[in-house]
């Protein structure tokens, strides 16, 4: 947040000339005013030629202009140029690529200058930097290995395919494991090129007004087979009709995502569900499953990029899900939270505002 010009920043506890260097100052140069009075009146008590009294006034100045050069300039080199310089060296270690520097504030946060706060607030920008800088480099390096997996398994695939004695029900299987794979892959960038948009600001997305229930019953009759196949136990608790106003194909990944995974943690047996309630100025949907659930620490990262606590499942998915599920819903104006207990199952939370006109 930009302060105004005038507010003072509380982190400062002194200043480079404060009230105490004011009145020494102030006593100083009274003092040496005092002393050339006392050469001024001299003469009259003691008898001196004019010339000596003029050259000796002279001389006294002379000092005194030496010695407060000499101080003002060690104040300013201690006070400004070896600060300014160790951060001008401190910037110029930054730009050539290094995050691992740091400026030690000349004195101790209860006696910090605005210099000190300067090369506080440097550090910090300095950290952000390089953790920008590690996320980067472990999106480039989860990237590469997203892609160059389903690459290889194409490859492979495509090489034995060339094999003439393989039978027709082998070379089917083979097949079907080249288009899952392309499939994948298809997914894949399709993901990183929506998040890329949603963190970039570029998509503008369209709301329109529309009965969320029936998106909820659709989204969850494309996965009967798969509950049916696992033997889950899955309910849909939902008013008739919940308008709200958003993009209809966004929401649609989120729901996809979020019941995907669910269906996709919970063992045999188990059971996932879909609550949807509405508020007077929100629509909340939760989606429930009694799954393997997840440790705090999984908790806390769930929603980053490439980021799959359980390794198991992750032939089924690219770590993406999640994160872009996460961008939608706040580009919707809407929380997404999750609650989870380890060996007990998760539910992830949507909470979507709506206008006066959704209500009514």
């Amino acid at each position: 947040m930009n302060r105004e010009k005038h507010e003072a920043d509380p982190r400062v506890k002194k200043k480079i000339m404060g009230w105490k260097g004011f009145v020494i100052t102030y006593a100083a140069m009274l003092l040496l005013v005092g002393i050339q009075v006392g050469l001024i009146v001299m003469p009259f008590f003691f008898q001196m030629p004019a010339f000596f009294q003029i050259n000796l006034i002279m001389l006294y100045w002379a000092i005194v202009a030496i010695v407060f050069m000499s101080i003002t300039r060690w104040q300013i080199k201690n006070k400004y140029d070896i600060p300014m310089r160790k951060l001008s060296n401190a910037a110029k270690d930054v730009a050539n690529g290094d995050f691992s520097v740091y400026v030690e504030p000349t004195h101790t946060p209860d006696n910090y200058d605005y210099i000190d706060v300067m090369f506080t607030d440097f550090n910090v920008m300095v950290q952000e930097l390089g953790s920008i800088e590690t996320l980067k480099n472990d999106f480039v390096a989860n990237v590469s290995h997203e892609i160059k997996t389903p690459l290889a398994v194409i490859r492979n695939y495509t090489t034995s395919l060339d094999n003439e004695n393989l039978s027709a029900e082998t070379r089917k299987d083979y097949i079907d494991t080249i288009v899952k794979a392309t499939d994948n892959l298809t997914n894949l960038i399709s993901n990183i090129l929506r998040l890329n948009k949603l963190e970039n600001q570029e998509i503008d997305i369209p709301a329109e007004p529309y009965n969320l229930c029936v998106q909820l019953y659709d989204c969850a009759l494309q996965f009967e087979s798969l509950w049916k196949e696992k033997d889950i136990e899955f309910s849909v608790v939902a008013e008739d009709r919940a308008m709200i106003t958003a993009d209809t194909e966004m929401l649609e990944i989120v729901w996809n995502n979020l019941l995907s995974n669910a269906l996709k943690h919970t063992a045999h047996g188990g059971s996932v569900s879909i609550v949807q309630t509405s508020e007077a100025d929100s629509i909340t949907v939760s989606v429930s499953d009694t799954g393997c659930g997840m440790s705090e620490a999984t908790v806390k990262r769930i929603f980053d990029k490439f980021y799959q606590a359980d390794t198991s499942h992750s032939g089924e998915g690219n770590g993406l899900g999640l994160a872009l599920a996460y961008r939608i819903v706040e580009k919707s104006r809407g929380t997404l939270t999750v609650s989870s207990e380890l060996g007990k199952g998760s539910t992830f939370t949507v909470t979507i505002p709506i206008s006066e006109d959704d209500a009514e």
